[in-house]
This record gives C-alpha cells, sequence and structure tokens, in this order.
C-alpha cells in the first residue's frame, strides 16, 4: 500500500535536519516504525530476541556499522539504546543521525534520562480522519482558532451515523484497511486482548490479566467522564493501590489518559479531579463488545463514544500546533460550571471546547463558555461547540458553532 503522510511527517521534515536524534512514542500499531521507515536507511528491530541480544551484547559497536540514518525499532525492549545513542551523539553530534521508535513511555527517571539533551521526544497516536483524508498539510484547528481566522463549513455533510462509524473504525492502519466491519471489530478486540495479556503486563511481571481486563472495561464504562477513581476500581472488583497501577501501566502503553483539570487563581472552587478518556474510540467500543447499533440505544454511552472520538481528533493535532496547546477540562465542585476541554496555548490564553452528539447547537449550549469568556477576558481566545449538523453559526462573542469536521475538512 502506498504510504500515507502523517500531521508529525512535517515535523519530522523540519526536525531532522537539525537534530541528531528524534524519539517517536505512542501506541502499538499506530504507524510508527512505517512512518520512521520512510527516511531511515538501516533498522534495527530490539522487538526481535536475536537482533535484541545481539544489540546487547554490542551496541556501540552496530550503531557504528549501520548506514544512516538508522532507525531504533521498539527501544523499550532494550533500555540499554538510549545511553549508546547518547555516546554516539556525544561523539558525533550530526543532525538526521537516528531515529527511535517506542510502544511505551519507558522509565522516563532511569533509562531515557540518559538522552536529555540529546533525544527529542514525538508523539505519533492514531491516524486522525484528518490524515485518512490525505488533509494534511492544513493548519490545525487550535491553531486557525488561536490567530483568530474565519472556519468555513465544510463541503461534505456528515450526520451522527457517519461520525460514529468514523469512530468506530478507529486510527489504527491495520484496522482501517479492512473492508469489514466484522473483520474490523475482530482486530479491534484482537487489539484490546493483547493489551491486557501481554503489552502491558509484560512491563510489569505479576500482573493478573482477567482483572486488568475487567478494570479496562470499567475505564472504558467511564471514558469521557469524570469519574472517581473509586467508582472505577471497586466495578472492577479491585483495591486503590491495583488500580493506581493499572492505570499507570494503561497510560504507560497508551491506551488510557487522564485528562487533568485546569485550574486559574482568577476562578475559584474548581474540582482538580480528571477526566479520563480512552486513547481511541474504536477500542473503547471494542472492550465493551458495542457496535453502532448499542451505542445508538444508549444516550449515555452515544455521548461518551462521541466525545471520545472528537478529543482523539484534537489530540492528534497537539504535536504539530504551532500554539503549543495542552489540553484540560473544567469543572467546578457543586457542578454548576463545565467545560468539556479547555486548550491552554502560550500565554495562558484559552480556547473552550463544548462537544455535543446533536445535529445543531442552541445558544443555551454556550452558556459554560460565555461564562469562562467573562471570567478571563481577553485571556479567552475562542469558544466552540462541536455539533454533528453541517452548519458554522455564531453563539455568542468569540463563540461559534462547527460541525466536527470542521477538525479535519
Amino acid at each position: 500500500m502506498p504510504y500515507r503522510r502523517r500531521l508529525l511527517d512535517g515535523l519530522l521534515d523540519e526536525l531532522m535536519p537539525e537534530l541528531p536524534a528524534l524519539l517517536i512514542v505512542g501506541p502499538r500499531g499506530a504507524g510508527k516504525t512505517t512512518t520512521a521507515q520512510q527516511r531511515t536507511r538501516s533498522r534495527v528491530r530490539l522487538d526481535v530476541p536475536a537482533e535484541a541480544g545481539a544489540f546487547q551484547a554490542d551496541p556501540d559497536g552496530i550503531l557504528r556499522g549501520m548506514d544512516e540514518p538508522v532507525l531504533i525499532d521498539e527501544w523499550q525492549a532494550v533500555p540499554e539504546a538510549f545511553p549508546a545513542v547518547k555516546r554516539a551523539v556525544d561523539a558525533d553530534g550530526r543532525p538526521g543521525r537516528f531515529l527511535l521508535t517506542g510502544s511505551a513511555y519507558g522509565d522516563i527517571e532511569g533509562a531515557t534520562a540518559a538522552g536529555t539533551g540529546r533525544i527529542v521526544r514525538l508523539l505519533l497516536y492514531g491516524m486522525t480522519v484528518r490524515e485518512q483524508t490525505g488533509q494534511v498539510a492544513r493548519s490545525t484547528l487550535i491553531d486557525r482558532l488561536a490567530r483568530g481566522e474565519r472556519i468555513e463549513a465544510p463541503d461534505a455533510r456528515l450526520d451522527l451515523r457517519d461520525y460514529l462509524d468514523l469512530a468506530l473504525s478507529s486510527g489504527f492502519p491495520d484496522a482501517l484497511e479492512l473492508s469489514s466491519v466484522g473483520a474490523r471489530q475482530r482486530w479491534l478486540e484482537g487489539y484490546a486482548a493483547q493489551i491486557t495479556t501481554r503489552d502491558a503486563t509484560g512491563l510489569a511481571s505479576g500482573r493478573d490479566p482477567a482483572r486488568l481486563r475487567r478494570f479496562l472495561e470499567a475505564y472504558a464504562l467511564n471514558s469521557a467522564k469524570i469519574t472517581e477513581a473509586k467508582t472505577i476500581y471497586e466495578a472492577a472488583g479491585i483495591d486503590r493501590k491495583t488500580a493506581v497501577a493499572y492505570e499507570g501501566l494503561l497510560e504507560n502503553v497508551f491506551v488510557v489518559e487522564a485528562i487533568p483539570a485546569w485550574t486559574s487563581n482568577r476562578l475559584k472552587r474548581l474540582s482538580l479531579a480528571p477526566k479520563r478518556y480512552l486513547l481511541d474510540a474504536g477500542i473503547m467500543a471494542a472492550v465493551l463488545r458495542m457496535d453502532m447499533a448499542s451505542i445508538l440505544a444508549d444516550v449515555r454511552m452515544l455521548g461518551r463514544v462521541f466525545d471520545t472520538f472528537v478529543v482523539s481528533q484534537l489530540r492528534g493535532e497537539l504535536e504539530v500546533s504551532t500554539s503549543r496547546p495542552r489540553l484540560y477540562h473544567l469543572h467546578n465542585r457543586d457542578g454548576s460550571r463545565e467545560v468539556d476541554i479547555v486548550a491552554e496555548l502560550g500565554g495562558g490564553r484559552v480556547v473552550g471546547f463544548e462537544i455535543k452528539a446533536s445535529a445543531t447547537a442552541r445558544p443555551q449550549d454556550a452558556r459554560h463558555l460565555d461564562w469562562l469568556r467573562d471570567q478571563l477576558g481577553d485571556r479567552f481566545v475562542a469558544g466552540v461547540v462541536f455539533h454533528t449538523g453541517p452548519h458554522v453559526f455564531p453563539l455568542g462573542e468569540r463563540i461559534t458553532a462547527l460541525p466536527v469536521s470542521t477538525i479535519w475538512a
């Protein structure tokens, strides 16, 4: 199959001529190796025991004998890769020498610390719809909002079923290549099973795959929801200590993410509880064994799957956004004020997003964004209410209703 250019490719085009070593991390199967191979001449696969064993025996010698740029694939299987690259870079700091990939964050304070200042880390998630449709050249939606650009209505008109179909297809290239819905669902269920039986447990011996699976299911049920940790671990039948360990494991292999609460000195009585997400809506549905019909029949799950999908599209653009946004959520302690996503830009400026699985948006849907704008003044750059209809229209000062497809159209 021909290579489909990713959003990260533009950043790699910029950074490889300047920096000696880059590390691409993200979920297994997201396309890291495929992307890296487009710009490297040789490869060492550290997830292959024979290659890993040889590399461990003499990493410096192996790196010296390889054609550059070199791809070091799945570095976390042999943590010695980091100090070996560090030594090579210290000896010769020419740009564009090494690309490393990894399906786990790894021990940031341990192995990867050896690369501090020498190996720059980049994130690559599953394919966004923008990448799937080949629209990678345009600026990200958050950047366009930050610059005050006018956002036009997309030509293509999608409805709720269209968006759900995109969500359930996932962002994994191998799954997207499958034409059968049933085959894709089986692939995603197999991916979810591998997470709990091999990927996460392989990083920490002694973990119980059955209990980890129950925890992942409870997490998926609460994706896109501000939920007390106790609710999740009691539903999984485990204790708090085990839940903390399991959440860390799943975060480490890019399956879940706890988006932190946004805080400000200007606003009081804000909740500090995180908003938990699965990173991929297709995996979320596979873990819960839900299809489109069952999701449409459950309005609560519909909202959570849709929210999970929309946030995955925003998250996939963060690494290449020039405004360098970070995602948060806002929720005050009594529940009277809530903003689904707050993107904080440089200088403390913010863009607020509300996500509605409905065909239009009303002024009432923007009431929390109105409040946030009035509290922050000029720091409030823009507010967006996402909806599934086709039209762009104003909902108030600096607040606009946008079809979800404006993220990629």
